[in-house]
């Protein structure tokens, strides 16, 4: 923490890249720890669930998966979330860039937050395009539907899907401008986001997971603990 600190302290532009494990200790359960999403039984794998073709095909049991385990609007932003936006108001962060799509961040104060892989709270019309908030996705008992009769799809980035473009640039832009890169919370197995980091050239690559990853040895500095007990004990 000590090391953390004076990194911190020395950072001018400091970058955030986060994973699932930010938003657990929101009670927004991850992938493919023990607990998580993929290791529950479903009549279908999630990783099939959440794919662009079952979306497409089967829609009502996507649906009925997505509300159940993927629209957490109860959740509140936990301490790493505080922290992080404390650390962009003070001009410490340049920005947050997250795997996550349950808008935490913004709640929490984050104004450059970069979505990876879409959010919850956008949801548009597939066929005239027309928006809806997550709350009308819940709260529909079925299938969402426009007002035109077109099918709303939520602005997630599922299997079988690619990025937004604009958003890879900026993400790769910020982390390759950077002087401090602090990666938190993921296992650093989801391609292409996980990927990204490769353009890092600043000083400092810090890694903060409970779990070890791939990238550990590669790292300046490693913390396995939790993203809000580490993050929280910054002080800016």
């Amino acid at each position: 923490m000590k090391t953390l600190q004076q990194i911190i302290d020395s950072s001018d532009k400091i970058v955030f890249f986060g994973g699932a494990g930010v938003s657990t200790e929101s009670g927004i359960p991850d992938f493919r720890s023990q607990d998580g999403l993929y290791n529950q039984k479903y009549d279908y794998p999630p990783e099939q669930i959440i794919s662009h073709t079952f979306f497409m095909k089967h829609t009502d049991e996507f649906y009925r998966f997505y509300c159940d385990k993927m629209l957490a609007l109860d959740a509140k932003p936990n301490a790493a979330h505080y922290k992080l936006a404390e650390m962009e108001e003070k001009g410490k962060l340049d920005c947050v860039i997250t795997q996550n799509i349950d808008g935490l961040h913004q709640a929490a104060g984050s104004k450059k937050v970069y979505e990876l892989h879409g959010s919850v709270h956008r949801n548009y019309c597939m066929k005239c395009g027309k928006s809806y908030d997550a709350e009308f996705v819940k709260n529909c008992g079925g299938i969402p539907k426009c007002e035109c009769g077109g099918l709303i799809k939520p602005d997630v980035v599922l299997y079988e899907e690619s990025l937004d473009s604009d958003c890879i640039d900026k993400s790769i832009a910020a982390i390759a401008s950077c002087d401090t890169l602090i990666i938190a919370g993921t296992s650093l197995t989801v391609y292409p986001a996980a990927g990204f980091i490769r353009y890092f050239r600043g000083n400092d690559l810090v890694l903060i997971n409970r779990d070890p990853t791939p990238m550990d040895s590669e790292c300046d500095l490693v913390i396995h603990d939790s993203v809000g007990k580490v993050l929280s004990a910054i002080v800016i």
